[in-house]
C-alpha cells in the first residue's frame, strides 16, 4: 500500500466525516401509503416448488421492514431452505471477517500512512468515542450497551486494519449509524428469524470471496468510490429463498 496514495483518500473522507448532514427523520424512510407503492425486489424461478432470489442491504432491519412487501415476506415465510451470501451467525464466519480486515505481516497503520494524516484520523476517532455517549439512546443502555463497549466493539483493533476497511469504519461512525447499533441488519435478522422458524440455512459465498475484492482495490478504485458519495456502509446483499 503506497503511502501517497493511501493519504489523500482517508484525508478526504476525514475531512467530511464530522460535517455529514443527518437525514432529518433519523435516517428513516417515509412510511409507504400502500402495498402497492412498493417495489418487490423478490425474483421467481418458475419450478416446482418454486424458488426466490430476494435482494438485501446490510442496514438495521427496521429501516426497511415496512418497505418490503407481502409477497417477499410470504416467500420467505413459505420457504423450507434459505441461502445467504454468507452465513452470520456462524462464529467462524465472524472471526474470519475480521481477521481478513487486517494488515499483513503484523504491519501498523502507522507504518502505511503518512503521519499527519495517521494522527489526523486518531483525533477524529478520539472525537468519535467523546460524543458517542451522547449519541446512544435509551433503549441502547436499557439493553445493556454503553459507550465504550461499542467503541470498541466497531472501532477496535482499527490500527491494525487495512485503509479500506478504516475508511468504512469512519464511514459508519455517525450520530445516525450509532444509534442503530444493537439492531441487526436486515440479512442477518431473516437468518435469525429462519433459524428460530427451523429451516434449513447455508450460505453461496465463502468469506475469502467477500474481502479479496475489498482487499485487491486499489486506491485509485477507491477514489472514485469516495468521489461518488457512495453509501460504503450499505453494501447490496443478495440471498436465495429456496
Amino acid at each position: 500500500m503506497h503511502a501517497a496514495l493511501a493519504g489523500p483518500l482517508l484525508a478526504a473522507l476525514l475531512a467530511t466525516a464530522r460535517a455529514r448532514p443527518q437525514p432529518p427523520d433519523g435516517g428513516q424512510c417515509r412510511p409507504p401509503g400502500s402495498q402497492a407503492e412498493l417495489n418487490s425486489f423478490l425474483w421467481t424461478i418458475r419450478r416446482e416448488p418454486p424458488a426466490y432470489l430476494f435482494g438485501t442491504i446490510h442496514v438495521p432491519y427496521t429501516r426497511v421492514w415496512d418497505f418490503i412487501p407481502d409477497n417477499s415476506k410470504a416467500a420467505f415465510q413459505a420457504s423450507a431452505r434459505v441461502y445467504f451470501e454468507l452465513d452470520l451467525t456462524d462464529p467462524y464466519t465472524v472471526s474470519a471477517l475480521a481477521s481478513c480486515q487486517l494488515l499483513p505481516h503484523g504491519e501498523n497503520l502507522q507504518d502505511v500512512l503518512p503521519q499527519d494524516l495517521y494522527w489526523r484520523l486518531k483525533r477524529h476517532l478520539d472525537y468519535v468515542k467523546l460524543m458517542m455517549p451522547s449519541w446512544m439512546t435509551p433503549a441502547q443502555r436499557g439493553k445493556g450497551l454503553y459507550a465504550d463497549y461499542l467503541f470498541n466493539a466497531i472501532a477496535g483493533n482499527w490500527e491494525r486494519k487495512r485503509p479500506v476497511w478504516v475508511m468504512l469504519m469512519v464511514n459508519s461512525l455517525t450520530e445516525t449509524d450509532v444509534r442503530s447499533r444493537g439492531v441487526p441488519v436486515l440479512d442477518l435478522y431473516l437468518a435469525q428469524q429462519a433459524e428460530k422458524m427451523k429451516k434449513s440455512t447455508g450460505a453461496v459465498e465463502r468469506v475469502e470471496e467477500q474481502c479479496h475484492p475489498l482487499n485487491g482495490l486499489n486506491f485509485s478504485q477507491v477514489g472514485a468510490w469516495l468521489n461518488q458519495a457512495a453509501p460504503l456502509s450499505s453494501f447490496p446483499i443478495a440471498f436465495l429463498l429456496l
